[in-house]
């Protein structure tokens, strides 16, 4: 008989204990399907590998291999925020991996930092934010879109962020940051169409020397932002983060030999020649394994421009 024991929202950002009834978990079949699961009371999932009952996850570690009746099998690894980027429901265009770790160590986040974000959009880069800024720190997302803000709300409650995250709607572009941040944020990230208007407000509630960091697709917005950071922010720098990945796998190609020497014959040239070894001579083939290394055909690119700035210290 498996126990269901429910888990609090604090319990669930550590991820070295049992799954319990009410967690999220990443089902993974292959590197590019995966898909989130709240694991339930009497609930199923069924795939092309059979059916796998929630009750036989309840137990078990993160990381598990568990198999279904027909012999196929998944495995259930925690909704870490890199797992989570994949899975989320795309509100809107989000950062991915590369862009987000940058913004992470550029922003120089660590436990217990106050961070202010806007757009929170579909909560990718929130929720790198707070597992960065855990335990003791905070994030504070803005949002002017109040479905958005509410999906978000439920994303975070679900992978157990409520205590880290606070989402709010305001439009900052049009009424700033609130007033009460004024003079005690670490760090600032915008992903606004016109970061410009916010940058003020940003600047007011960033801690002397402290670090903003502007996300835009397109190269105009990061014109007119670094125009408006010159004013108050020094050390200004523009990045665009581009990937290259590459695809490992094994290659099987074939060699002749020379069943009389044992000898090496060669590769087969391009155009396939009648064969001149005598009669008496008879060839096999020996398969050789190589692992190859190559790009992938459809590597990411462009995803936008991430421009930092350090407010800047007025010496008395």
């Amino acid at each position: 008989m498996t126990m269901m024991v429910a888990v609090d929202d604090a319990q669930k950002l550590s991820f070295k204990r049992p799954i319990a009834d009410g967690d999220t978990v990443i089902v993974y079949e292959r590197h590019d399907c995966m898909r989130a699961v709240t694991v339930s009371p009497g609930s199923e999932l069924q795939n092309r590998f059979g059916v796998f009952k929630h009750s036989d996850w309840v137990g078990k570690p993160f990381g598990s291999k568990v198999f279904s009746s027909k012999g196929g099998f998944v495995f259930l690894l925690a909704p870490t925020p890199q797992l989570w980027t994949l899975v989320l429901s795309h509100r809107t265009q989000i950062l991915y991996l590369p862009d987000i770790s940058f913004v992470v160590s550029y922003l120089e986040i660590v436990p217990g930092c106050v961070v202010l974000e806007s757009g929170t959009g579909s909560g990718s880069l929130s929720t790198s934010l707070a597992r960065a800024v855990a335990p003791s720190g905070h994030l504070f997302t803005f949002d002017f879109h109040e479905q958005r803000a509410s999906s978000a709300r439920a994303d975070f409650q679900r992978n157990g962020l409520t205590s880290l995250i606070t989402v709010t709607v305001r439009d900052i572009q049009g009424e700033g940051f609130p007033k009460e941040h004024e003079g005690s944020v670490d760090a600032v990230f915008l992903d606004l169409p016109q970061p410009w208007l916010a940058i003020p407000s940003a600047s007011r509630c960033l801690k002397p020397d402290a670090v903003l960091c502007s996300f835009s697709p397109c190269i105009e917005q990061v014109q007119r932002t670094c125009e408006t950071l010159r004013s108050s922010f020094t050390d200004i720098r523009t990045f665009e983060v581009l990937v290259r990945s590459y695809e490992i796998k094994e290659h099987c190609f074939a060699k002749s030999v020379s069943e009389e020497d044992g000898s090496p014959v060669g590769p087969p040239p391009q155009k396939r020649k009648q064969s001149t070894l005598p009669a008496n001579k008879s060839e096999k083939t020996e398969s050789n394994f190589s692992v190859m290394a190559k790009p992938c055909n459809t590597a990411r690119g462009h995803t936008g421009y991430l421009t930092f700035a350090r407010l800047t210290v007025l010496s008395n």
